[in-house]
């Protein structure tokens, strides 16, 4: 489980074709102070788990359904990635939740500097459309963020100084896919209303 607050921008090193997926290495400073081996670590949204770490630099894995919903397949060497180890339970709790399973991709539409701060457009899949509300949490490549506009499949957000120079939106571009997770809330919601519903109408809530 993880918060959206981005602890560091890393850089992928090297990538390495494994069986059926990829190996990332990355070089991500102060999150390997203390990451080990079997640790779970937040990649543009993604959650990944670390299979080698030494000095600065650590190892994850991408295959199957990871590379298949998410941008992971699209990073080269030399791309800025969004880092977060695992929430802890001493400190805290800023952001919202986020699982680090990622929903579906979008595409940046505008990125826009406001005076200081600057204005995120995304476009988001159809399918996601009913989890996403104004004001409401939305994960995107990892970074917790608060919906400003709400327009069809376009979702606005307003970008604070800190958060674009604290993650790797400061290298974006309109075009560019990044992940997308809605907020897991939501689902629950769905989930309840659906079994209540059937449970209602005398359908078993239960798959046989």
């Amino acid at each position: 489980m993880f918060t959206g607050l981005i602890e560091a921008v890393g850089t992928v090193e090297k990538i390495t074709a494994i069986d059926g997926g990829i190996r990332l290495l990355i070089t991500a400073g102060i999150i390997t102070e203390d990451l080990s081996i079997g640790d779970s670590i937040c990649v543009n949204g993604v959650c990944l788990t670390a299979v080698t770490q030494e000095g600065n630099n650590f190892a994850v894995e991408a295959v199957g359904e990871t590379l298949e919903k998410t941008t992971i397949g699209n990073l080269s060497v030399k791309s800025p990635v969004n880092l977060e180890r695992a929430m802890s339970g001493n400190k805290r709790f800023g952001g919202h939740f986020v699982q680090g399973h990622v929903n579906n991709t979008g595409e940046i539409l505008r990125w826009d500097r406001r005076g200081d701060n600057y204005f995120l457009e995304i476009s988001v899949p159809a399918s996601l459309q009913p989890y996403i509300v104004l004001e409401g949490s939305i994960a995107i490549d990892g970074i917790s963020l608060t919906v400003a506009t709400l327009q069809g499949q376009k979702v606005g957000i307003n970008i604070i100084p800190h958060t674009t120079t604290a993650t790797h939106l400061q290298f974006c571009q309109p075009g560019q896919s990044v992940n997308i997770e809605v907020d897991m809330i939501a689902k629950y919601v769905e989930n309840f209303v659906v079994h209540y519903a059937k449970s209602k109408s005398g359908e078993s809530i239960y798959e046989r």
